[in-house]
């Protein structure tokens, strides 16, 4: 039974939650970010290397006509490719949320920890052992990648003298990630599958298909609801694992699920759209910088403001050099490299 001193610093540590949580903000940026997000994916729809007209492509998204090209390419090629990019965007932008609050590491993202890499590296053996296996057989061999390369890099990081950091965490999944890409590289070269591989080494969107939306849609939607269900213990768990236990938390189931719903979520994503890292990164420091550490909103946000990151990066990539694409991991990059050497360079800390 907890004494009086104990409940006291229980309710302390509640109030200090409530104190640095911005719900008002929070919804604000929920209302705002998913009206950008569909202005956006109409905007994204839109344009193109093919010269649509605007009439024809609503026309297209509201009374499609199969015989029309136009139509095709907008039903067929940018729509499926727009969601999909929302879709992946959101996927590592709550993975990375997660990893983020039940580590307490601020440096913890899918593509930084190894996930991605060892999703990229189950893709090529696949590519390599079992050509022609269906999408859903891929998804799941991702989320098998995903979880050997968190484990490696776990196991690597678990090693040094004085325990897991977030610097020597990040360090092991460098040294990991980098490990998995040369094998997946060798995997390459070795059968000839190259070219395939190419997709998923620089990251993008332009291969999804319905088909692909419709497989994966299920496994995210079922992965996100779980993560806002698990949004208040991952709360107090970000306190500090002492402190959840205290209040009533039972921190390995949470960490379990937890992820489970990680490596669902990466395995996916890279499944689609490659090996995206800083997604991850980026958009829970953002969401946590406005509306403070309650992952009640911290995850519905990093949802929406992840989907319209992806898709920005999306339209940007086609904007840059049309007809050609630039990889959307090269451009988010941009941004993701820096803010981790800033953050880094705090020694890991928060912002």
């Amino acid at each position: 039974m907890s004494t009086p001193a104990e409940e006291s610093a229980k309710i302390e540590t509640l109030e200090e939650i409530k104190k640095h949580s911005h719900p008002l903000i929070a919804i604000v940026i929920l209302f705002g970010g998913m009206t950008a997000l569909l202005f956006a994916i109409g905007l994204s729809i839109s344009f193109g290397a093919a010269d649509i007209k605007l009439a024809t492509v609503w026309t297209a998204v509201f009374n499609f006509n199969p015989e029309s090209t136009s139509h095709q390419i907008i039903r067929d090629i940018r729509m499926p490719r727009v969601l999909g990019a929302a879709m992946v965007g959101s996927c590592f932008a709550v993975a990375g949320a997660l990893m983020q609050g039940m580590t307490r590491n601020p440096l913890a993202d899918s593509g930084l920890l190894g996930l991605n890499a060892g999703a990229s590296f189950m893709l090529a053996l696949c590519f390599a052992f079992f050509p022609g296996l269906p999408y859903m057989y891929l998804i799941m061999f991702s989320f098998l990648g995903a979880g050997l390369g968190v484990f490696i890099v776990y196991g690597v990081g678990s090693l040094s003298r004085g325990g897991l950091t977030p610097i020597r965490l990040v360090l092991a999944g460098a040294a990991v990630s980098a490990l998995l890409g040369a094998l997946s590289e060798g995997i390459a070269l070795y059968f000839q599958i190259g070219q395939d591989l190419a997709f998923w080494y620089a990251g993008g969107v332009s291969g999804t298909k319905w088909i692909n939306l419709q497989i994966m849609a299920p496994w995210i939607i079922v992965a996100m609801i779980g993560a806002v269900i698990l949004s208040r213990s991952i709360t107090l768990l970000s306190l500090g694992e002492e402190v959840a236990i205290g209040l009533g938390q039972k921190t390995k189931t949470i960490k379990l699920f937890g992820m489970i719903i990680v490596l669902v979520l990466a395995g996916t994503a890279v499944s689609v759209v490659g090996a995206v890292g800083f997604v991850g990164l980026i958009v829970p420091h953002f969401t946590r910088l406005l509306i403070g550490h309650d992952y009640r909103w911290i995850i519905p946000c990093s949802i929406v403001l992840g989907g319209l990151l992806v898709v920005l990066a999306d339209l940007a990539a086609r904007m840059i050099n049309p007809p050609y694409e630039t990889p959307i991991g090269a451009l988010i990059a941009l941004i993701g490299v820096p803010f981790f050497l800033y953050l880094a360079r705090k020694g890991g800390k928060e912002l």
